[in-house]
């Protein structure tokens, strides 16, 4: 039988690709987004795209039921993929913002996993695969909100897989570096909101650093690689009969990963406020 899956965030970036790679392989793809406008684009293109926004429960439910009606109430995996940026100083982020980034990157993914759990349980098999994030794994100066989700997120995946040993639900995490997406133009709207960055003490950091990297498209970074990398990884966690716990995309990944296990954190430190 076709296995199914539902992946979050497909408008565009990571989402999309995984979407496309994917169905290419044989698999049928619920794409879900969180506007309706781009579900509309994705199902002219043939997809199954419920909407699904993180920041609204309801979407979650009634999003899931429309997958299961479709399938007659089997998933066999579960890419939780939507997220954005809140860029700045950790001083300057207010709890307000805090807050909404949580919600996205960390509750609306809790949510969706805790409803998927039961049908997985039923089926006795699935797969539950996370796109962390290299900032998962080491923290990046002006990146803490993101950070702070990506930790949590790496944390609650951890220890799900734990308690999910026992069954046939595996439990993976995918953590990017560099990949092209649109995460950076998807920021700017939200820094525009939560960050007050003119009254800052550090405005003129800001000023010299952040708001450039911001605002300015300058190309591909150094180890970016296209959202296919990320597909590809995707792929073997799903297809993989003994799947690994943890897979890295992009040379920065494996470089953080390497330092954590090696180097005291204040070398790390030394490095990273560097970047």
């Amino acid at each position: 039988m076709q296995k199914s899956i539902l992946i979050t965030g497909c408008s565009s970036g990571i989402g999309l690709d995984a979407a496309h790679g994917m169905r290419a392989r044989g698999w049928r793809v619920f794409a879900a987004c969180r506007q309706q406008r781009d579900c509309d684009r994705l199902r002219a293109q043939g997809f199954d795209s419920p909407r699904i926004d993180y920041t609204d429960t309801a979407s979650i439910t009634t999003g899931l039921a429309e997958v299961l009606e479709a399938t007659g109430g089997t998933l066999d995996a579960l890419f939780n993929n939507g997220a954005h940026g809140l860029p700045g100083a950790v001083e300057d982020v207010p709890t307000e913002g805090l807050r909404h980034i949580f919600e996205t990157n960390v509750f609306g993914w809790h949510e969706l996993t805790r409803q998927v759990i039961p049908v997985m349980r039923a089926q006795g098999h699935g797969r539950i695969v996370q796109n962390s994030s290299v900032l998962g794994l080491v923290a990046f100066p002006w990146r803490g909100a993101y950070v702070a989700t990506k930790y949590a997120i790496e944390g609650l995946t951890d220890t799900l897989r734990l308690e999910l040993r026992d069954t046939g639900i595996k439990v993976i995490l995918i953590e990017p570096g560099p990949v092209t997406s649109k995460l950076r133009e998807k920021a700017i709207p939200i820094f525009e909101r939560f960050i007050d960055w003119e009254n800052s003490a550090l405005r003129a950091k800001y000023e010299n650093s952040l708001l450039r990297r911001l605002y300015e498209d300058s190309g591909p970074d150094r180890f970016e690689l296209p959202a296919s990398a990320v597909t590809d990884k995707l792929a073997r966690a799903l297809e993989a009969k003994s799947p690994k716990a943890r897979y890295y995309v992009t040379t920065p990944t494996y470089i953080a990963g390497y330092l954590r296990r090696v180097l005291p954190t204040g070398a790390i430190d030394r490095i990273l406020s560097r970047v």
